[in-house]
């Protein structure tokens, strides 16, 4: 297999970012003087549902019982989902949020191999930019051949929308690629749109059923281990983790 081109998952992937969305979430609940609290238990629960506004109409219709909703549930929501957001995007500024280790070799051995870049998440273009923004400089997106996040699609993982998507903005067929995700959502999303999947798993995803993954990792630490799994070549020259 020639690998033409490598697809990203960002939440969990690129950087271990959902204990950071968790606390945001909370400080947007406390500013709208919501006496929610997501704990790490019922956040860990809460990822079944990929999407923050999704995540949240989970929680009250799943959790809340028979709490009365607003009349504008759906603008409630999405007002909450703004906060939450600019609460996640100030501890990006901030610099709190590093890229997971390995990961900033890979995308610089990849691009120097030729191999293509692509985003397929669920989170927000605002989260995707500022991630990437800190750990890959103002000009990130020149990194990437297609960007594909947030509601651009109708379905959100495990549907594999956001992959067709992808595919077709990069004009290769699933078998050019492969996948690099973090949570069994992902994985089923992925390969649901027939491309070979591997994982990195995280403090919230490890537990998780990864049946039909290529092959799972705790973190890409040591690349070349990665390297060796999908059929890459060693790289010819280091770059910074």
């Amino acid at each position: 297999m020639v690998i033409k081109a490598i697809i990203f998952d960002v939440d969990g992937t690129l950087a271990d970012t959902e204990e950071a969305h968790r606390i945001a979430f909370n400080r947007a609940f406390a500013e709208n003087s919501l006496d929610w609290n997501w704990d790490v238990a019922l956040y860990g629960k809460l990822l079944k549902v990929t999407g923050g506004k999704e995540r949240i109409q989970y929680f009250v219709s799943d959790f809340l019982g028979d709490c009365a909703k607003p009349e504008n549930f759906d603008g409630f929501v999405k007002h909450l989902h703004q906060a939450k957001t600019a609460h996640y995007t100030a501890m990006l500024a901030d610099g709190r949020i590093p890229l997971r280790p390995g990961i900033k070799q890979l995308i610089g051995d990849a691009r120097a191999a030729g191999i293509r870049l692509a985003i397929a998440t669920t989170t927000s273009p605002e989260n995707v930019a500022g991630l990437l923004e800190m750990g890959l400089g103002k000009d990130w997106e020149s990194c990437f051949a297609a960007n594909g996040c947030g509601d651009i699609v109708p379905h959100k993982k495990p549907a594999p929308d956001i992959y067709h998507w992808v595919l077709g903005k990069l004009r290769l067929a699933p078998a050019d690629c492969i996948a690099l995700e973090d949570s069994e959502n992902g994985l089923r999303a992925s390969l649901a749109a027939g491309i070979k999947t591997y994982i990195t798993t995280n403090h919230y995803t490890r537990g998780q059923d990864f049946t039909g993954a290529a092959a799972v990792f705790d973190d890409l630490n040591d690349p070349g281990d990665f390297y060796h799994a999908v059929g890459l070549a060693p790289p010819t020259r280091n770059h910074p983790a």
